[in-house]
């Protein structure tokens, strides 16, 4: 994944040129094959390569069109044959993706973006009309941030230089730390108020000063694939799931594919072999498994051997075991933006570091998303739902009875949960729509209840199935998952996502749902057709394995560090009642039945908070002459903590970045001092309010 930086001076006011060179130096680490910059009447744009497929070895950004143009690109193209022959000419099969992105944006304009199958983001300065595009791929894998005000914008493909070299003081976003406890925030936001993400599947134009946001692609929800028996929708499938895993296979060296016992990443392993076996991909592929022997409920290596001995080689492994959580901090000059790069351990990152330069891999393949749009939710509520949708009150009977005997639900029940999907989101006991966790504070769950229940909607009768509907929402969640990753520079690899495939998704959003789901049978499709191709065992297993006993040590070593009252900064803020959320560890330790996952993400949130914090990015203020942190909401008074993220422009210097990772070697306890950060008294904007 290559990254990005540019900044446009509306008044035209030539770009600092120590801004580019910090910048440069920030963006360093995530790109180190090769440097390009463009400077020019107010705009200057930064661009490092990561290489990962052979033409990219050639590309030479920013990209000057014909036109006057100058496009920077970050991506891979896997519609590459398609497109040179719809642009006609003389093309060369070694041309550079960069190339062909320009041709297609001088022929059709911002239209092309649909045209653009795979993994990308991209910026476009157009000098003749002063207008910039930022635009991504319609799932949103590639990142792409930008922060604007009246007299200039600031776009990045990473977050780092536009929280420390923008000169705003940014307030951590309310929303965000909603979203990142429930599920995930939306695509669009950041942890930091003012910094926002281009949308999926859209791209934000900036002309004369002013934002605008346009989607130029979504689903076409008349769209529908029948076919006349179950093997031609088992052979349609493979056909479609075959090219997308063999557009991911593209790649100038060998490829890591993650391993685990499940068919999500077995399906991936074993449909790439086929391909390098019939010649129709050359790629070497490595496997890379999990495994954790303490963990009497999770228990993959029988599973995942399995797929390794009908390879004929052992992949790496990686022993995910619970450990002590010392040696927690960021490595000296990597610290991360995002609470999600907290979430996997240092010696389990350094390991699979550690795997990728064994391997000699930059590609890693990964099976997140198949559970989620291949039916692997069991759940008879969208298929009944078609029905009601469609009267279809004989075929509503048959179903329920079926279900109904699979499930040993009533049926009654099952009418009634179904109807449940129909009613307002805000009749959320009614819909059994989750709460948020009790050891939220009050305030700020009144704040953000929407965000905290995940965003719920509502099923509509008329237009799309119901079904489509649902898909839909699976679709948003995994695209605010998938917002929440981030690049770290101490383990650079891009990861590709073969079930996310936009030619895959068209065809399983257009099936009947029946296709996926059967009663006494989860993901029927996928399992239906890789037959022969995957291993049996694999294929009948029922579900996979859960983890618990690992996530219950997680939390008991986590909680260790925060556990004397006043440590917790999350309730220094307001989001956190500090003497329930203890409790409810506490309960979470003698093993009593509590969520744990929301947990782990507050855990996770609060470690990356003092990351933050140690690393002198926040500051700390002393609040009250006794020293005592007040615990107050973060909605109701108006005496909220108002310290902000802030760093000197001036102790940022070039080719330096202590400032940044130095860690305050004599400083009072959190206990003692207020956290430098505001959340505002408001709802945060949201998707909708970008424009």
């Amino acid at each position: 994944m290559s990254v990005q930086w540019g900044q446009w001076n509306f008044d035209g006011r030539a770009v600092d040129r120590r801004d580019v060179a910090r910048a440069a130096d920030l963006l360093g680490p995530y790109g180190p094959d090769g440097t390009g910059s463009y400077t020019n009447n107010g705009i200057g744009i930064f661009y490092r390569g990561f290489a990962t497929t052979r033409e990219s070895r050639f590309e030479r950004q920013p990209y000057p069109l014909p036109s006057g143009a100058i496009l920077t690109w970050d991506g891979r193209l896997d519609n590459r044959d398609e497109l040179m022959l719809e642009l006609g000419g003389s093309r060369h099969i070694e041309m550079p993706d960069v190339e062909i992105v320009a041709a297609c944006y001088e022929k059709w304009q911002a239209r092309c973006f649909a045209k653009l199958l795979g993994d990308w983001a991209l910026s476009l300065w157009n000098p003749h009309d002063r207008s910039l595009l930022l635009a991504k791929d319609f799932l949103g894998l590639r990142h792409l941030y930008y922060v604007t005000d009246q007299d200039q914008i600031i776009w990045s493909s990473v977050l780092d230089p536009l929280v420390l070299l923008s000169g705003h003081r940014f307030p951590l976003s309310g929303e965000y730390i909603a979203g990142w406890i429930s599920s995930f925030p939306l695509a669009t936001l950041t942890p930091y108020t003012g910094i926002y993400a281009v949308p999926p599947a859209s791209y934000v134009l900036c002309r004369n000063g002013g934002i605008e946001v346009f989607e130029y692609w979504k689903f076409d929800t008349r769209k529908t694939v029948r076919h006349a028996n179950d093997a031609d929708y088992e052979e349609h499938f493979r056909g479609v799931f075959e090219r997308a895993v063999a557009a991911r296979l593209r790649s100038d060296r060998p490829i890591l594919a993650e391993l685990s016992g499940g068919m999500d990443s077995s399906s991936i392993v074993c449909v790439a072999d086929l391909l390098c076996a019939t010649g129709r991909a050359t790629a070497r592929i490595d496997t890379l498994s999990y495994f954790d022997d303490s963990e009497p409920n999770w228990d993959e290596r029988p599973y995942f051997t399995l797929v390794e001995k009908k390879r004929g080689r052992a992949g790496y492994s990686i022993d995910v075991s619970p450990r002590e959580e010392a040696d927690q901090t960021p490595e000296r000059g990597h610290l991360l933006f995002l609470p999600g790069s907290r979430s996997a351990h240092p010696v389990v990152m350094r390991q699979f570091t550690a795997c990728l330069e064994a391997a000699g891999a930059r590609v890693v393949l990964s099976g997140i998303g198949g559970d989620e749009v291949t039916g692997g939710v069991p759940t008879p509520l969208p298929e009944l739902a078609d029905l009601v949708a469609r009267l279809r009150f004989e075929a509503i009977r048959n179903r329920l009875v079926a279900w109904a005997l699979t499930q040993r639900t009533p049926v009654l029940h099952l009418i009634i949960d179904t109807l449940r999907l129909f009613l307002p989101a805000k009749m959320g006991d009614a819909r059994g729509i989750r709460m948020p966790p009790p050891w939220v504070d009050r305030a700020f769950a009144d704040l953000h209840q929407i965000t905290l229940r995940g965003y719920p909607g509502r099923l509509r009768f008329r237009g799309s199935l119901p079904s489509f509907q649902e898909n839909l929402r699976t679709l948003d969640a995994l695209r605010r998952q998938i917002a929440c990753t981030s690049l770290s520079p101490g383990c650079l690899r891009e990861t590709r996502y073969p079930f996310l495939d936009r030619s895959l998704l068209e065809f399983l959003f257009a099936i009947p749902r029946e296709q996926l789901i059967r009663p006494g049978q989860r993901r029927s499709l996928l399992r239906r057709s890789l037959i022969g191709i995957v291993p049996h065992e694999i294929l009948a297993r029922s579900r996979k394995a859960s983890v618990v006993r690992g996530a219950i040590t997680t939390i008991a070593c986590r909680w260790a560090k925060h556990s004397q009252p006043g440590e917790l900064l999350s309730a220094a803020l307001g989001v956190v009642d500090e003497a329930v959320f203890a409790a409810t560890i506490r309960r979470i330790c003698r093993g009593e039945d509590v969520p744990m996952i929301p947990v782990l993400r507050m855990l996770t949130f609060e470690d990356w908070l003092g990351d933050l914090s140690n690393a002198k990015v926040v500051e700390l203020e002393s609040q009250t002459p006794a020293g005592k942190m007040r615990n107050r909401s973060l909605a109701t008074s108006p005496r909220r903590i108002a310290a902000r993220i802030t760093i000197p422009r001036s102790d940022l210097r070039c080719g330096e970045m202590s400032q940044v990772a130095k860690l305050a070697a004599e400083s009072p306890g959190p206990s003692a001092r207020r956290l430098a950060v505001l959340i505002p008294n408001r709802k945060e904007v949201n998707a909708n309010e970008i424009r």
